[in-house]
């Protein structure tokens, strides 16, 4: 399969986080069961918990941007369903631009779209739909781990 270039420069704390959590990951390839354009999504209907309000992020009873980026990392990591179980993912990164109100009782639906594989970073382009309005879009980044080692550095048990 081939790669795709992220496209940015690495910041020396990105590097030192990918290297801490992804060196130890070396007999798998992100390749095998990742592919450019795999998607994953997540859906759910806005409750008065997910505002802003509700959330400490603003004082509007709107879907909180907190909660929508949220959705949106949970859809990433649905387009990573074919990983090992002896791996996981982390997010690493987002950027999201969240400029359309949703109201309590709206259905989002949040798309991840795979756009670039270098080595075990994967890259994201991100959107989420209140029907066919986006009103959410961004991209966001995760790195593949090794799930017993990164839960060890947590201090938890695996």
């Amino acid at each position: 399969m081939r790669s795709g270039n992220i496209g940015r420069c690495m910041s020396s704390w990105d590097e030192s986080l990918s290297r801490r959590f992804t060196n130890k990951v070396v007999s798998w390839k992100v390749e095998n069961s990742v592919a450019m354009g795999s998607t994953g999504t997540y859906t759910a209907a806005v409750s008065d918990a997910d505002t802003a309000r509700r959330m400490g992020s603003g004082d509007v009873p709107v879907l909180a941007t907190p909660r929508v980026i949220a959705w949106m990392e949970a859809a990433a990591v649905a387009a990573l369903r074919e990983l090992p179980p002896e791996l996981t993912s982390v997010g690493i990164h987002i950027s999201v631009d969240h400029s359309i109100p949703t109201l309590v009782g709206a259905e989002v639906r949040t798309l991840a779209e795979v756009r670039a594989v270098e080595g075990k970073r994967i890259e994201f382009d991100v959107r989420a739909f209140d029907g066919d309005r986006v009103v959410a879009a961004g991209t966001h980044t995760r790195i593949i781990v090794d799930r017993t080692r990164f839960l060890a550095r947590a201090g938890l048990p695996a």
